[in-house]
């Protein structure tokens, strides 16, 4: 089935019903670029895009901020080939439809000048206020600002809206972190280390004008691809090159991230700068609340994507604030779900970004306020549904653990051990939802689940005897003792189908030094278990005596059709993504269940 919006009832007017009422009216001018100044005097590039060229009208615009090159010089004597891949689907949908597009290279970063000193450093986030300030005062101005994009450029867009600048009406941050270090980086307290490694290739690819390094990201291989464009007025492009200069001394992504060990860690060097500073929750108060916010995620995307999108919801004070979740992967490249009709999905998400901005920038009656202000598809009943508040369900089924690996509605009362030993040499693969933030091509995903699953230690149901619909965060209580004083536990969740066939629904990991929990602070607010992940509450497991690590798996809608079961999976690593915990000494795990210390798995359903 496909991810198409007229399946299920979710809209009063489907998004791509109001997409094909929207035309494009108007033809895309050609480009200028200038450099504008920022305080520091550091110049940033600059792309203007008008409907009709230079019509002498004012538009609203929509603000692109992006650190991957807003646009490429392209080879001599090349046609056909898109200078703008990172950015020209923005220029297509909005601009024909009676918007101005500005499109900047952040600082460090492109044919602009200054260096990155962290990621989504804070001094970006100053920047933009400038933009800003530039951008209304230009002549083809009516004043009002939107702001969009996918993962960095959908963060940077809280970072706009939270310089307070009053001409900043509705941002759409797109497949965006609310925390960087927890719903990127370090998910459940533990590192991705293949993300860090990969996203360094491709920003010394970029910022260092590396073009045999690009090669190996499919957005920007073509050949034809040359350096950053320089702006209109530097003829001889030394201006660009003097930028790119300057950006071999930008910050190493693996050497930084592993500054931040703890959550609450800081620089050495910088007491004051924790991984709270490049992450949009820690600006949460100086986001006006009449900004309009619609935040968009799907159920594959990476470590803890869906995760920022529902707590910059719960977070929020602002009236106007909207969620979408599809089944897709990071940017929706791919509809994920198993009974999809086609790899590309065809929801317009940008089509209902139109609408969004139609209504908050452009003062048009889109109907958008008589819709709910979430909506979710749910996998495997291929439907989209509508709600008006998250979490949408407000009951829960419980299953717990059993001897015999089994997974049981009934609580047991004969406590109970099963021993899990860590191996070090299993993993998720390499297609699945972490691939996909690491800028690699990843396209059919988890195929081989059923192989890997199958060395996993896991607990069933029996066949279920009716449909379960779940829609939310299932969250795992388990008992665990560990033979080491730190552990890596990892939770999946599948359905194993009347025939066998076993589907990889969603998963979850903690740390076991980070298993105390505390009430979600309200910036970052939550319905599912928070942890901290301070230095402070880290604490070794006692060897051999059980804890509870009580935890929340990645948010998904989900329906178990009937005659399958439910299985939850127990590993103590994932060599394929996440560091060994602790190195070299795989522990044994003891998972009890049964009497005062029932593991069990806790599912949210109507």
């Amino acid at each position: 089935m496909p991810d198409r919006d007229d399946l299920g009832a979710a809209w009063r007017v489907p998004p791509s019903r109001y997409l094909a009422g929207r035309p494009a009216e108007h033809s895309v001018g050609a480009p200028t670029s200038v450099y504008v100044a920022m305080a520091d005097g550091c110049r940033l590039a600059v792309d203007v895009f008008l409907p009709d060229g230079n019509s002498g009208r004012r538009w609203p615009t929509v603000l692109i901020l992006t650190p991957y090159i807003r646009r490429f010089e392209l080879a001599p004597g090349t046609s056909g080939v898109e200078p703008s891949p990172n950015t020209y689907r923005y220029r297509d949908m909005f601009v024909p439809r009676g918007y101005a597009l500005v499109v900047v290279d952040a600082r460090g970063t492109g044919a602009s000048f200054g260096t990155r000193d962290s990621f989504r450093s804070p001094r970006e986030r100053a920047d933009y206020k400038t933009i800003a300030d530039w951008i209304v005062a230009q002549p083809w101005s009516d004043g009002a600002i939107g702001a969009t994009g996918i993962s960095y450029l959908g963060a940077a867009c809280d970072f706009l809206a939270s310089t307070g600048h009053t001409a900043v009406k509705a941002i759409a941050p797109l497949f965006a972190v609310w925390d960087t270090w927890a719903d990127n980086y370090y998910p459940g307290g533990m590192l991705i280390k293949r993300l860090a490694l990969v996203y360094d290739e491709l920003m010394l690819a970029l910022d260092h004008d590396r073009r045999e390094l690009r090669k190996q990201f499919s957005y920007f291989a073509n050949p034809a691809l040359l350096g950053p464009l320089p702006v209109d007025d530097d003829r001889d492009g030394s201006l660009a090159r003097e930028a790119v200069k300057g950006h071999l001394a930008n910050f190493r992504m693996p050497d930084f991230i592993t500054e931040f060990k703890c959550r609450d860690d800081a620089l050495p060097y910088d007491p004051s700068f924790t991984s709270a500073s490049f992450s949009p929750y820690n600006y949460l108060d100086e986001i006006p609340e009449d900004v309009a916010v619609y935040a968009v995620s799907g159920w594959t995307d990476g470590a803890g994507y869906a995760n920022g999108v529902l707590s910059r919801y719960l977070s929020l004070p602002n009236r106007h604030k909207r969620v979408l979740l599809g089944p897709w992967d990071h940017g929706a490249r791919v509809n994920t779900s198993p009974w999809r009709a086609r790899q590309e999905p065809e929801f317009p998400v940008l089509g209902e970004v139109l609408r969004f901005f139609d209504q908050h920038l452009a003062g048009r009656d889109t109907g958008l306020e008589a819709e709910e202000p979430i909506h979710y598809f749910v996998v495997h009943a291929e439907e989209w549904r509508s709600a008006k508040e998250w979490p949408p369900v407000t009951g829960s089924r419980r299953f717990y653990t059993m001897p015999g690996r089994e997974l049981s509605a009934a609580q047991p009362n004969a406590a109970s051990v099963d021993e899990v030993q860590a191996d070090f040499t299993v993993g998720s693969g390499f297609q699945t939802r972490y691939e996909r933030i690491a800028g690699i091509d990843a396209t059919n995903y988890y195929v081989d689940w059923p192989e890997r699953e199958a060395k996993l230690a896991s607990f069933t149901t029996p066949a279920l005897e009716a449909p379960l619909e779940i829609a939310g965060h299932p969250v795992v209580s388990l008992w665990l003792a560990s033979s080491e004083p730190d552990a890596a536990v990892f939770a999946y969740l599948s359905e194993v189908e009347a025939d066998g066939t076993v589907r990889y629904v969603t998963e979850g990991v903690l740390r076991a030094i980070h298993r105390a929990e505390a009430p979600a602070p309200r910036e970052y607010r939550t319905t599912w278990p928070w942890h901290s992940f301070a230095r402070k509450d880290a604490k070794p497991m006692p060897v051999g005596e059980p804890q509870l690590l009580r935890f929340a798996l990645l948010p998904v809608a989900w329906r178990f059709i009937r005659g399958s079961r439910l299985r939850l999976s127990i590993s103590g690593a994932d060599a394929d993504h996440f560091v060994q915990t602790p190195h070299g000494r795989p522990p044994l795990l003891k998972v009890l269940s049964g009497g005062e210390q029932a593991t069990l798995l806790e599912l949210p359903v109507e």
